[in-house]
């Protein structure tokens, strides 16, 4: 079949096969240049199948891993850029197959990958590599008259001696050379040109490059910002270069913590989001292994040495992997026992390298309710047994009015605090029922705010405040101020990465400005 009895429609989708692989290969590209601190060592060293050892070997040298780093960007972006406004196609076809193949065989999907943190899905032997190089290979093997690319215009022009045609006027000349293109396929090769403008924008909004007209426009209409209301927005992400010093840290029964503590409920994939029902699951495609990972390492950059995950079985793994690429985050479990057999849980989070354990917070307000203060007086005795610190963890007052009164001798208290000045407070909703009982309506955590500052004031026990953002309602700046300056020794925040940077700069800014006033002492 040649090209004249190619259908103009197989056409059509074969030139916009062509153009999407482009767009995904020079996304890919580009989108690595503005990506803080990307490298492909994280890829490398997870690499397995038959070469896996080649790849891990290669990501242990800085500058092989450079070269790597430097061919994949430009590689991407070479590729990319020839498929999508068709030049050198059956190369870029190639070459881009060859890439897509080192990609698979560096980490083969030839068993069953582990549910939970996959971003795709699950696959087996066949992934979107392979499709994708699959398909490459099938373009590049199709004639070049099969698709509308530029590569089509030059090679069609006439030719420089044409001795078919009449030597007539040439609008009586209706005989054209066959090879020579009209103005009908010009336009038709040119069809990648209008969607490269697209790809432009497409970038430029989502490496935040701006419209200054557009905010113009959104400041003319009475002042409004369509951006804003309720939603944080994130302008940019601070790169670990930007950090202005590491946070300073308290002491826990000779365990050193950083102030900010890690949160759990972020990366495990749970949050209070009210009505938004496709959060949860956001976080959960978010926050692959790797990802945790990449939190991690700028946690302990930024001098936030804790994290406070749940002791559960995908966690753990994420925290195993972790130490085993050298990282040294140490692990404050919140744990949730049975009571007829609060031991094991404890047993599991300690045999896994937990340096702390805290009765995680609904249990801490359930059996206080409950009365069961000697049931939480024996986790906590059988955590220290273990030869950790153990706390107890709570949202109501009521709960450490108890622990006291029954002298329960816990390393620290963990509770929550924060501020009432934020959107979903509702001063004229009753604040009866316990927060664990709450959760339906979701808009409070710390419902007597003030007398949980005079209550911790009289004790002299560590107490990490957690809620201090309530759930998200307040940033940073007034949040940590306000709980620092109210008492508490550390602060447990759940951070997704592109934030611990910020985090850790804000917390320094407020620590060391003069005109910070704390009532309480430290007491860790």
């Amino acid at each position: 079949m040649d090209s004249s009895t190619v259908p103009p429609l197989r056409k059509y989708l074969f030139t916009f096969l062509r153009i999407a692989i482009g767009w995904h290969f020079l996304y890919e590209g580009i989108a690595k240049i503005f990506t803080p601190n990307w490298s492909s060592a994280s890829y490398l060293l997870n690499s397995s199948g038959p070469l896996g050892s080649i790849f891990r070997a290669m990501a242990e040298n800085q500058f092989v891993v450079y070269l790597v780093d430097y061919a994949n960007i430009f590689g991407l972006i070479i590729i990319g850029f020839a498929l999508f406004i068709g030049i050198y196609s059956r190369i870029a076809a190639i070459a881009g197959a060859a890439l897509l193949f080192l990609f698979y065989i560096s980490n083969p999907p030839f068993t069953v990958n582990p549910i939970g943190y996959g971003v795709e899905g699950h696959y087996l032997i066949v992934n979107k590599n392979l499709l994708e190089l699959i398909t490459l290979v099938v373009l590049a093997a199709l004639p070049k008259t099969w698709f509308y690319s530029l590569e089509n215009i030059w090679q069609s022009k006439p030719e420089a001696n044409i001795t078919n045609v009449a030597e007539v006027p040439r609008k009586e000349n209706h005989y054209l050379n066959p090879k020579a293109i009209d103005r009908r396929n010009l336009i038709k090769n040119l069809i990648s040109i209008p969607l490269l403008g697209g790809f432009v924008y497409s970038v430029a909004r989502n490496c935040g490059w701006g419209s200054h007209e557009e905010k113009h426009l959104r400041n003319q209409v009475n002042g409004t910002d369509g951006y804003s209301g309720a939603t944080v927005k994130a302008v940019r992400q601070l790169d670990i270069s930007e950090l202005k010093k590491p946070i300073s840290s308290g002491m826990i029964k000779g365990r050193e913590l950083g102030r900010l503590i890690c949160g759990g409920n972020l990366i495990s994939g749970f949050a209070h989001s009210r009505d938004l029902i496709y959060v949860s699951n956001f976080l959960k495609n978010y926050f692959t292994t790797e990802k945790v990972i990449d939190t991690f390492k700028l946690c302990e950059a930024s001098g936030i040495n804790t994290t406070a995950i749940g002791a559960k079985k995908m966690e753990m793994s994420i925290l195993q992997k972790y130490w085993k690429q050298g990282g040294k985050i140490q692990w404050l479990a919140p744990v949730y026992p049975e009571e007829k057999d609060y031991k094991s849980i404890i047993d599991l989070a300690t045999d896994n390298g937990a340096m702390g354990v805290m009765l995680i917070g609904n249990l801490g307000d359930k059996w206080a309710r409950e009365g069961k203060f000697d049931l939480i007086n024996n986790v906590v005795e059988y955590a220290k047994s273990k030869g950790v610190i153990a706390g107890v963890a709570g949202h109501e007052l009521v709960t450490f009015q108890g622990l006291e009164e029954n002298r329960i001798e816990a390393d620290f208290y963990m509770k929550t605090l924060h501020d009432t000045s934020y959107w979903s407070w509702r001063d004229n909703e009753p604040k009866e029922k316990m927060i664990i009982d709450n959760y339906a309506v979701d808009n409070y955590w710390a419902s007597k705010p003030q007398e949980t500052v005079d209550f911790m004031e009289s004790l002299s026990k560590p107490w990490i405040a957690f809620k201090v953002l309530a759930a998200g309602a307040f940033h940073p700046k007034q949040g940590f101020k306000f709980v620092f300056e109210n008492g508490a020794d550390f602060a447990c925040v759940g951070m997704f990465d592109f934030q611990v940077v910020e985090d850790a700069n804000i917390l320094n800014e407020i620590l060391d400005d003069g005109q910070f006033m704390r009532k309480r002492n430290w007491m860790a």
